[in-house]
């Protein structure tokens, strides 16, 4: 599994008085797409079939 260590440039750093609400991924890969969404509430995730376009 491909390991990525995302960060945001200084400019675009969030000032204190706001916080993240939500962030997530989501992966295609052949036959199938993951889907991850973390909240202050918790943690989802979904691995579904890929859907053909």
């Amino acid at each position: 599994m491909d390991q990525q260590h995302l960060s945001a440039p200084a400019c675009a750093q969030i000032s204190p008085a706001r916080r993240l609400i939500a962030a997530g991924i989501i992966r295609r890969s052949p036959g199938r797409t993951l889907t991850v969404r973390v909240t202050a509430a918790g943690a989802t995730g979904v691995i579904a079939k890929a859907v053909t376009r």
